[in-house]
């Protein structure tokens, strides 16, 4: 789960991009004591307390702190708790700063992607294996294990399923994949596509599968997208550009929902209301309804840093008794005065609804919204976050959910279920700060039982569920079993003597049927769960019948490291330990021989060092620079929980982690040559010697002190030489970077001099590469899109620069790649360049200069670091589909080997 730090603030209005607007998510623990759970939930609990006193006091002395105008780029509310927002923005400030991209550019980096060659070789999956978040072996004082989850994957924001028993799940950056079997034994069926980012998937009444792309979440890990395709035989077919729906005109969007009625089908987008014909699917999209116009595309205020907050619908509701009369749900999460619901007049104008009965209709508590209606069209439900209780409330963002009994969205709609209703109802989530809805702006689900309009299945952070119209709930999947009488750490258990559950942080939801029984599926940031429509729930209300469909042939983990080492247990000397940090799943470990990944850390596992001669020894970053370490890969049975002296992961976070001075993913590294020669970048450059025999943050030494406001963004070092990019301000407001350079003994530091309009770009620093031979030889990598598209000061052009004395004088290399952000750099044994990107992995030989496509099989996804491991492969942590290995030996010395596998 997402054990992070967060702030629950209102998100800066980051800039949505060719690529993405995001989020992540946040969790409590139930109320428990916290000494008796591990520390992730101890720590959960201690942010939700930390938060609720803060937004507290906050509102005592500030008053309310919702204003019906939108946030302006770049206000911060500091002085707030911890939220995912943050590390949300984070995400989305590295592709876009310093300022908005135009729509065009992630697809204009395709279409050149498909006319580069390509080097000999294939990637082989390494995460293509089932991974047991609850893992026994694993249960470390660090670890969620025994929580509940189980078989997990990565994000899915997309179900649709038949009554044939075919299950087509939409990973959040993995794209789609089909079940013939009710779930499980998946196949990937949109690999063609140039996006894999999923925003909805619906199957219409002639069976056909449509995908929307660009991911239902405005916050940052979620990319946008080039469309909606259609697949006429999804039972057979797979999905190719052809299959687009219409033209070009909801690229660079992000679509919430598909709603379909009176032959139309109809888009709520990031750019405004759209339809278009279900049966000639050729032909433009027409736009029905956007509030602020002048901010779209063309439009006069189109560069305005606000513009992608400024039209945003959630989703759209159709009476199922007269299709003419449709409801819009429109509004930025975080509060505009333009968010509301809007129906047609009799003029044919888009006007605002004074009035729904219990649903509010004014800008202050109309925010995220899901429609839901029942089959036999006599109810109509919906989800309201409210801008404004999000900011008051400590502990939601919940207005309501509602129900209109007279099936028409128009009303009128009565109250259902508040925050305290559902708290009461059997929720893990207790404690101040933390409750439900906390995070309604990011996880919602609304389905109906196609069998019974009074039987509902709502999903925020956990999975609900009501009977009777919305009379009683239940949490058929609460949180999280932690804190419950039931839970224990016991291994020869999987979770205590409580059932499993789902994941946290739910997003999608279908019923289907597989051998005449029906069954309701939801999706989450853990992957795919499924259980029968009316299935069985214990004393409690929660369902012992959840089953995880993440059986390994479905691999979206969405990664933001990858570490590699030989594996102390194999006897051939050869086998190596694969780790890698995860968007909300925590550390992965996957060991020679397992057929089975474990998780040794829980939480967001964000950048990670293992030790290339022993692969137990990892130390692994949580967020914000808050570093574990472990030599015995964290195996543990539980038994630090009745004697502490026996846990063998140890918290040694530099003194940055303590004083928010780091980035959400914040960078490490260790000298390749030197293991115990540690970096870790926050406003610091902090050194350590002991390697993995470091046990306390105290160990640290500041080498250098970055700069009030200025936080490290890439860290590298060779031979007591070290390179710290940073950035601060990081968003595109003032947006600023650097490059540091100095000695691990703390002398010789100085800044480089990186003028806005000069060589290297005024964008964000991803990643460094430092040539071993020469300290002084090296190259930089910079994330965003070049001034063709990136509407801000500075932002130059290129990708890929070098430097041979060490940082007076830089070349540009990028010559013939993609215009795409690039996120990781390395020099390979060869002398080689590999270059990970947000669209593909390259390859540049050495003595040549054109950068070709590395290698056949890797899907389009973002590649996120590169790291070599002991056994001479290339290892490459994507975040959408896994991670993925290249044997560099195909490579050769110099020359391309074409010769196809």
């Amino acid at each position: 789960m997402s054990n992070r730090q967060r702030r629950r603030l209102l998100l800066p209005a980051v800039t949505l991009t060719a690529l993405g607007l995001t989020t992540t998510q946040a969790l409590a623990a139930p109320a428990e004591a916290p000494d008796q759970r591990p520390h992730q939930a101890q720590h959960q609990a201690e942010i939700g307390k930390k938060h609720a006193k803060k937004v507290q006091g906050a509102a005592a002395t500030a008053g309310p702190a919702f204003s019906a105008k939108a946030d302006a780029p770049g206000e911060d509310e500091g002085d707030e708790a911890e939220n995912s927002a943050e590390g949300t923005a984070q995400y989305t400030e590295a592709r876009t700063a310093p300022g908005v991209v135009a729509p065009g550019a992630y697809s204009a980096a395709w279409a050149q992607l498909q006319s580069m060659p390509r080097t000999g070789g294939s990637w082989d999956h390494v995460t293509n294996k089932p991974y047991n978040s609850d893992d026994a072996r694993y249960r470390d004082v660090n670890s969620n294990s025994s929580g509940g989850s189980g078989y997990v994957t990565g994000r899915i924001t997309g179900i649709a399923a038949d009554d044939d028993g075919y299950v087509y799940a939409g990973g959040a950056n993995g794209g789609v994949f089909r079940s013939r079997t009710g779930g499980g034994q998946w196949q990937s069926i949109s690999d063609k596509l140039p996006s894999l980012s999923t925003g909805t998937l619906n199957l219409d009444g002639g069976g056909r599968l449509w995908y929307a792309t660009g991911e239902s979440n405005t916050g940052a890990t979620s990319y946008v997208g080039t469309g909606v395709y259609v697949l006429a035989d999804p039972k057979h077919g797979e999905f190719r550009p052809g299959n687009r729906v219409g033209g070009a005109e909801l690229e660079s969007t992000i679509i919430h929902a598909l709603r379909f009625g009176g032959g139309k089908v109809w888009a709520a987008t990031s750019r405004g209301v759209w339809s278009h014909s279900e049966t000639d699917l050729s032909g433009p999209w027409t736009l029905e309804f956007a509030p602020n116009p002048e901010y779209l595309p063309g439009g006069s205020k189109a560069g305005d840093p606000a513009a992608p907050y400024k039209n945003i619908a959630n989703d759209i509701a159709i009476d199922p008794k007269d299709p003419s009369k449709v409801v819009l749900a429109v509004g930025w999460r975080g509060g505009d005065t333009y968010n509301g619901f809007y129906s047609k007049a009799a003029d044919g104008t888009w006007q605002r609804v004074a009035s729904l009965g219990d649903l509010p209709t004014d800008a202050a508590n109309v925010g995220n919204v899901t429609f839901a209606a029942s089959a036999d069209g006599s109810r109509y439900y919906a989800i309201d976050q409210s801008p404004a209780v999000m900011a008051s409330d400590p502990d939601t963002g919940l207005k309501g959910i509602y129900v209109s009994k007279s099936g028409s969205p128009l009303g009128p709609w009565t109250q259902i279920a508040d925050k305290d209703k559902l708290k009461n109802s059997g929720s893990a989530l207790q404690d101040p700060g933390y409750q439900p809805g906390i995070q309604a702006w990011y996880n919602q689900f609304l389905q109906v039982d196609p069998a019974d309009p009074d039987h509902v299945y709502a999903g925020l952070e956990e999975v609900l569920e009501t009977k009777n119209g919305g009379s009683t709930w239940t949490v058929p999947g609460p949180y999280w079993n932690f804190g419950f009488p039931c839970w224990s750490i016991d291994p020869a258990k999987q979770t205590g003597d409580c059932s499993p559950t789902t994941h946290s942080d739910q997003h999608a939801v279908a019923f289907g049927s597989y051998q005449g029984k029906t069954s309701v599926y939801v999706g989450n940031d853990g992957g795919i769960y499924r259980r029968p429509v009316n299935g069985a729930a214990d004393a409690s209300g929660h369902a012992t019948d959840w089953k995880s469909l993440a059986d390994g042939t479905m691999d979206t983990l969405q990664y933001y490291s990858v570490g590699v080492g030989t594996d102390p247990a194999d006897r051939s000397g050869r086998g190596v330990i694969v780790s890698g940090g995860l968007q909300d799943n925590g550390e992965s470990i996957l060991r020679a021989h397992d057929k089975v990944m474990g998780s040794n850390f829980g939480g967001d596992g964000a950048d990670t060092l293992v030790d290339p001669n022993n692969g137990c020894n990892i130390a692994e970053e949580y967020v914000y620079l808050d570093m574990w370490v472990t030599q015995n890969c964290a195996v543990n049975n539980g038994v630090w929980k009745t004697d502490p002296t026996k846990a063998t992961s140890y918290e040694v976070a530099p003194p940055d982690k303590d004083t928010s001075a780091a980035r959400f993913i914040a960078p490490i590294t260790s000298d390749p040559k030197d293991v115990n020669t540690w970096i870790a970048g926050g406003q610091h450059v902090w050194v350590q010697h002991k390697g993995y025999a470091i046990r306390s943050g105290s160990e640290w030494t500041s080498a250098y002190d970055l700069g009030a406001g200025h936080v490290a963004t890439a860290v590298a070092t060779v031979d007591g030489t070290v390179y710290a990019g940073w950035c601060g301000p990081c968003n595109n407001v003032g947006f600023s970077r650097g490059i540091a350079v100095g000695k691990t003994d703390g002398t010789g530091w100085h800044q480089l001099n990186l003028p806005v309009d000069g060589t290297l770009p005024n964008r964000y620093v991803s990643s460094f590469a430092v040539d071993e031979t020469d300290a002084q030889h090296v190259v930089v990598a910079f994330n965003g899109f070049s001034r063709t598209w990136t509407e801000g000061p500075g932002a130059g052009i290129g990708h890929v620069f070098e430097t041979r004395d060490g940082g007076a004088t830089w070349t540009d290399i990028s010559a013939d790649l993609p215009d795409v952000p690039a996120t990781t750099v390395k020099i390979l044994p060869n002398g080689g360049l590999a270059l990970g990107t947000d669209l593909a992995a390259f390859y540049r030989a050495p003595g040549t200069t054109d950068w070709r496509i590395l290698g056949r099989n890797l899907p389009t996804t973002a590649v996120q670091q590169l790291k070599t491991g002991p056994d001479g492969k290339l290892y490459a942590a994507t975040f959408g589909r896994g991670i993925w290995s290249f044997d560099l030996r195909r490579l050769g010395h110099g020359r391309y080997d074409e010769t196809e596998d």
